[in-house]
């Protein structure tokens, strides 16, 4: 199982080197290098070797390295594509995915880059599981701004079901899913609880459009504390029980099975995992 941690994934316009610099510094498990939304037209061209030459520089450290390009059926789309093919990048994301024959043509243009996509289309969430069961695929961003236009929606719980679709088929096919941004990057209380939300519906991270949303990011999306020490009471209480031949135990009055002991081991790797990310 990957514990590797996708608490915070933000992102930064691919045209701006003071970004792209600040980026290096910044305490976040996914850097979401933009080519797309984030540059303006007159600028995408030139923000392609500006980022080129920033992922070839380095810096970024452990932070996963994800560009998210422009769609092919525009006029940057393949020049993208071929840019993206040769730069020092982790994965590319692709935007308004609608099935996985979308898919298939950006496989062969990018043949070494592991797929993201861009779930921000009623099309696409009908069609998410297949999707996210296509070989290449390797996580879902949720466009919820584009798929609020789409809907003509003016409240997140409209999105619920695609929200909630969406994640089905992402933890169906065992890839990475994250939530979509939180636009008020001034309201805190606000961002709290929508991550909050997004935790518990299965999210394992979410998108930010501001580096001062990257705290309240990796908190919510991460074991805390009063978790971690559950974890280790219900793996030790579960392994005296065996050791008495018993098939479960009990911790704070609520029984223990094996299903619990799976959740608390992946709890206490997912903690290792962000204590590393964040020690490098």
């Amino acid at each position: 199982m990957n514990h590797r941690p996708y608490r915070s994934a933000l992102y930064i316009p691919g045209s701006k080197k003071r970004a792209l610099d600040k980026a290096r510094d910044l305490p976040v498990d996914v850097i979401l290098f933009d080519l797309e939304d984030a540059v303006a037209p007159d600028a995408k061209v030139v923000a392609r070797s500006t980022l080129a030459t920033a992922l070839e520089a380095g810096g970024y450290g452990p932070r996963l390295r994800v560009v998210r390009m422009n769609a092919l059926d525009t006029v940057w789309g393949a020049d993208d594509a071929a840019a993206i093919a040769l730069m020092d990048c982790d994965a590319v994301l692709l935007p308004k995915v609608n099935g996985p024959a979308d898919l298939d043509v950006f496989a062969a243009l990018l043949p070494d880059k592991p797929i993201w996509a861009m779930i921000e289309t009623p099309m696409g969430v009908l069609n998410a599981a297949a999707i996210a069961a296509h070989p290449r695929m390797a996580g879902f961003v949720m466009g919820t701004n584009d798929l609020a236009k789409d809907l003509n929606s003016r409240s997140r719980a409209a999105l619920m079901t695609a929200l909630q679709m969406s994640v089905l088929a992402a933890k169906a096919a065992g890839i990475v899913v994250l939530d979509g941004v939180y636009n008020a990057f001034k309201d805190d209380e606000g961002l709290t609880a929508e991550c909050a939300e997004g935790r518990d519906m299965g999210f394992d991270g979410k998108t930010l459009i501001h580096p001062a949303q990257v705290a309240i990011c990796n908190v919510a999306f991460g074991p805390s504390d009063a978790e971690i020490d559950l974890s280790n009471r219900q793996i030790t209480a579960f392994d005296a029980a065996e050791a008495d031949g018993q098939g479960v135990a009990v911790v704070g009055g609520k029984i223990v099975e094996n299903l619990h002991i799976v959740t608390a081991k992946a709890t206490l790797a997912k903690a290792a995992a962000i204590a590393a990310l964040e020690a490098s």
